[in-house]
């Protein structure tokens, strides 16, 4: 995919996957895959894509998820570097990530999202960050106009501490994977 320039990995770009692209295959070898999607049942799927998009972009979803991401921290579009922490008051450990890929959403010339379009962004690990990998993150707006939020993520401990409590990492990222999804439900429906 990409060249290695600064990312602690060297697969770079399989995340992104514009609709209707699989999310099935196509992954590298080597890395731990994580691939969920839940509809999202909202009252009005159309207006919750656009707001399930904006806080995707803007950061509101790890916010909401109870990661810190400082304020101003740019929209992600490709390039933008960012870290989400965890930690209490100024005791905070952060991963630093770069956005590799980003997709807005498409409307029509009402300002209705089209059917058939994923949005949102996909990043990188850098120096840093515990493991060593990709996340996507995606609202999807279906043909049918079902709203759908998916999580696509593959990576490997970033070093041997993290390799030797795996299991214990595995379970935080299962925890931070359940409050993304808590945290777009509350996007989508504006609560």
């Amino acid at each position: 995919m990409r060249g290695n320039t600064g990312f602690t990995y060297a697969e770079q770009g399989f995340t992104e996957r514009p609709y209707p692209a699989p999310m099935t295959d196509r992954w590298p070898a080597g890395y731990r895959l994580v691939l969920r999607k839940e509809e999202l049942e909202v009252a009005d799927p159309q207006a919750g894509f656009l707001r399930l998009t904006n806080g995707l972009l803007d950061w509101d979803l790890h916010r909401r998820a109870g990661l810190y991401v400082p304020p101003g921290t740019p929209r992600a579009v490709p390039g933008v570097d960012m870290a989400s922490g965890v930690g209490f008051w100024r005791v905070r450990y952060y991963a630093p990530c770069r956005v590799i890929w980003a997709a807005e959403a498409v409307v029509d010339d009402d300002g209705a999202p089209v059917r058939g379009q994923r949005s949102g962004f996909g990043y990188g690990t850098l120096a840093g960050h515990p493991e060593r990998g990709e996340e996507g993150f995606y609202a999807e707006l279906d043909e049918e106009g079902r709203l759908y939020f998916r999580i696509a993520a593959y990576s490997r401990p970033g070093n041997r501490l993290v390799g030797a409590a795996n299991a214990v990492n595995v379970r935080v990222q299962q925890f931070y994977t359940n409050r993304y999804f808590a945290a777009a439900y509350r996007l989508a429906s504006g609560s």
